[in-house]
């Protein structure tokens, strides 16, 4: 081998590349571990809108002491993962910016209500259980109750908007929302009425109790005005009545389903 001058300028060449890719990689450490590159600025912004809610106080207790390294070292996906730990951060984004910035795009939850009895667990309208501050939260309003089994978020969220669709027609909203543990619905209206729905697993089918009780509204209302309390829609072909001085029994009478 030591004789065929081919072979040894070949093997002399490849030392002579892996000497080279040496010297680059360590002048590259040291150049990359340089004061200059130190981190010196993270830029939130908005991804889709301003932020509203995630401030710097918050950032700089929960998020800035997770950030390890500089522009070159730093890892992008543990640095979105520390913010993602922030109050009120749903999604974050991180790119750096030349040459010792980061730039952090941030999508803040969308509260739709609150959830269960803890009054720092919040409901997204993507049906995601969030903690927050609640005070925050209903800056502009009071928030919607909502609440349900834990894996019944994204369900509950659905329903809701299902009910604000299939009540406009009698230009009631609901305020509440509740899944019972055995599956029950139970809404409460904005005009105080307490609606009962039943345990209905089929989309179709809690329609169908909402639009029958659309249907007949307008004449319990003029009869009974402000008046009813509670509507009682389980029945499969009637509706129990309780309303202040006055009860009315189902009608047709019939057994409702389980609550």
């Amino acid at each position: 081998m030591w004789n065929d001058i081919r072979m040894l300028n070949a093997i002399t060449r490849a030392m002579l590349g892996l000497f080279v890719l040496v010297l680059l990689s360590g002048a590259f450490k040291w150049f990359a571990r340089q004061p200059y590159f130190d981190l010196r600025v993270v830029q939130l912004e908005g991804a889709a809108q301003p932020l509203r809610y995630v401030d710097g106080a918050t950032v700089r207790s929960t998020a800035l002491p997770r950030i390890r390294g500089n522009f070159f070292t730093a890892d992008l996906n543990a640095v979105r993962l520390a913010f993602e730990t922030v109050p009120w951060v749903h999604h974050a984004s991180v790119r750096r910016e030349w040459p010792n910035k980061l730039i952090v795009g941030l999508d803040e939850y969308v509260a739709l209500g609150t959830w269960g009895s803890d009054d720092d667990r919040l409901l997204s309208v993507e049906g995601i259980v969030f903690t927050a501050n609640l005070d925050e939260a209903e800056q502009e309003g009071k928030l919607l109750v909502l609440g349900g089994p834990d894996d019944s978020a994204q369900e509950v969220a659905a329903r809701l908007a299902d009910l604000r669709s299939w009540l406009a027609p009698i230009r009631l909203a609901p305020r509440e929302l509740i899944l019972s543990d055995r599956y029950a619905w139970t809404a409460k209206l904005d005009n105080g009425i307490t609606l009962k729905l039943g345990r209905e697993h089929s989309r179709d089918a809690l329609r169908m109790r909402v639009e029958r009780f659309v249907s007949v509204y307008p004449q319990l209302a003029a009869r009974l005005a402000d008046r009813i309390e509670v509507v009682d829609m389980r029945y499969p072909n009637g509706l129990a009545l309780r309303a202040r001085g006055l009860a009315l029994p189902p009608v047709p009478r019939a057994t409702p389903d389980a609550t």
